[in-house]
């Protein structure tokens, strides 16, 4: 019996899903577990296994398709056995589509004159075929500033096929997209050399208007959504001070020299702070926990977030019982996870605000002198570092000297921890740092 294929929901915020590659074609033999395709969301990566066994009777999208989740991309049954009823269009295999005639001149319908008028004064509709159409849409052409060669300028299959091979393919929600709000695609960064939604501009856009509208991303809606709830529904207040790491830069000047000669242990400034952050919230636990409205859950261990700035975005992605590991350890675990999310393989769940205890948000590298993080909720607290900057101290003697400090930026929910002990943990952030030991 035949049963179809859907694309899965990987998360709550997850809209549509891009078909990366098929592992297999139609009329492949397939057994349960097999790989069936890849895809990818905004942030991750996956594999299909197939949960029935038999034929690939049909394929519905192609590689590089962006396709709505839960929607059926796939058949899987006996050979012969009919897949109308399957298929996300709702069309039948054997239903009649109008084919045009161009042999002979056609005049036009009241609608077709209503339409072409339209699409002349205002650019918001189209005439093409259904065949057309749906060629367009198998090769992701953008068809909205194609001249049609049908009668009455209406866009017909050679058109498509003309087409095809000077402009960009696009996804289909692209398509979909450009055709409801007058959009065009201005770039192509999808899988397969595809312009996807988020390579649309306006089609009216001149060479040096003032300005252009870019729709955002999934990962930016995601971004501002959770940002602007964060600061709409929490008391967030930041306290900023300095340490001084002499001791973390003679650590590093050491790594260093110990890589030269063969080591592979790259431990940066960034993971000795992480280090340091973990010792810090075991003796501050009140930070590493979750202010949940009512209540607020204190963590036995820390789950460590880490902000990285990746292609998609901003992604946070915990690393589980962090205190449990070496320092040699966290700085493969730290880099291994940044790597993930980079390349877009990082496991949905470890990306859940929900997941880290505490977060990290390092911005030295950029030369930022401080900053405000802002919470991931219901995280009570993050951290941010800012660049090292040289600052006036006493050396002893009488004498002053200029002592490298790098700058901390602790966010707190207010709601949750006051502002003494929020002090407090930020000071034995800043000792740690200063009586740096690689010991736990």
């Amino acid at each position: 019996m035949a049963a179809p294929v859907m694309m899965p929901k990987q998360g709550q915020s997850v809209e549509t899903c891009i078909i990366n590659e098929w592992m297999k074609k139609k009329g492949d033999k397939v057994a349960k577990g097999d790989v069936l395709f890849s895809y990818e969301t905004d942030k991750a990566s996956f594999e299909y296994e197939a949960e029935e066994e038999g034929t690939l009777i049909e394929i519905f999208f192609e590689e590089g398709d962006e396709v709505p989740v839960l929607t059926n991309v796939a058949v899987i049954g006996d050979e012969g056995e009919s897949t109308d009823e399957f298929r996300p269009d709702g069309k039948q295999d054997n239903e009649p589509e109008e084919e045009e005639k161009t042999k002979q001149p056609q005049k036009a319908t009241k609608e077709e004159v209503e339409v072409t008028r339209k699409a002349e004064e205002t650019g918001e509709a189209v005439k093409i075929s259904p065949r057309a159409k749906k060629m367009a849409e198998q090769l992701g052409v953008y068809y909205q500033n194609i001249a049609g060669s049908g009668p009455h300028g209406r866009i017909i299959e050679r058109d498509i096929q003309a087409a095809a091979k000077d402009m960009p393919k696009t996804t289909r929600a692209a398509q979909k997209k450009a055709e409801e709000e007058g959009l065009k695609p201005d770039a192509a960064t999808g899988i397969g050399g595809r312009a996807t939604t988020d390579n649309l501009v306006q089609a009216g856009k001149a060479s040096g208007a003032e300005y252009e509208v870019k729709p955002l991303s999934n990962v930016r809606k995601i971004i501002a959504k959770s940002m602007h709830q964060s600061l709409q529904n929490s008391a967030q207040l930041t306290h900023h001070m300095s340490a001084d790491v002499r001791k973390l830069q003679a650590f590093r000047r050491k790594v260093k020299k110990a890589m030269a000669e063969g080591s592979q242990d790259n431990i940066t400034l960034n993971d000795m702070i992480c280090f340091a952050v973990i010792k810090a919230l075991k003796k501050h636990p009140d930070m590493n926990s979750h202010f949940l409205g009512e209540e607020i859950k204190l963590f036995n261990f820390v789950h460590l977030g880490l902000a990285v700035d990746t292609p998609r975005g901003l992604m946070v992605p915990s690393l589980r019982n962090a205190d449990s590991l070496s320092l040699k350890d966290l700085s493969v675990a730290l880099k291994n996870l940044a790597e993930q999310c980079r390349q877009g393989t990082i496991d949905p769940d470890l990306i859940s605000s929900e997941a880290a205890s505490f977060t990290v948000s390092n911005l030295g590298n950029y030369g930022v002198e401080m900053f405000t993080p802002v919470l991931n909720l219901p995280q009570s607290g993050i951290l941010g570092v800012n660049t090292i900057q040289y600052k006036p101290a006493d050396m002893g003697d009488g004498n002053i000297g200029f002592v490298p400090h790098i700058g901390l930026s602790l966010t707190y929910d207010h709601r949750s921890v006051d502002g003494a002990p929020a002090t407090l943990f930020l000071k034995e952030v800043k000792e740690q740092i200063e009586n740096f030991s690689e010991e736990l």
